[in-house]
């Protein structure tokens, strides 16, 4: 009777020791897939991050401001922006004079 218990309960350690082997090598998998596409989703990042600091530079603006708009675009001072508020379904859009009134 021992022996058939013994039996028994090495079989269900062996059995139990392959399920539990077969579900971290899963776990393993998908932790090398998300891995990758981690690793691949920054390298994106850090291209997009270089184009968009290019691209968006003082120098590169001002390249595309003479390229594109010539005259088009004139300086403007902080100041001179107006404010828009919105309340009661209606949008009220105050002048800076009028801001500075209040």
């Amino acid at each position: 009777m021992k022996k058939i218990i013994f039996s028994v309960t090495i079989v269900i350690l062996i059995f139990l020791t392959s399920i539990i082997k077969s579900s971290t090598k899963k776990v393993d998998i998908e932790i090398f897939d998300l891995t990758e596409d981690i690793r691949l989703l920054n390298e994106k990042y850090e291209l997009v991050l270089l184009d968009h600091n290019y691209l968006s530079s003082p120098k590169k603006l001002n390249e595309y401001q003479k390229k594109y708009f010539e005259n088009d675009l004139i300086p403007t001072d902080i100041v001179d922006f107006g404010k828009i508020e919105f309340s009661n379904n209606e949008i009220l859009i105050k002048n800076s004079g009028d801001i500075a009134e209040k």
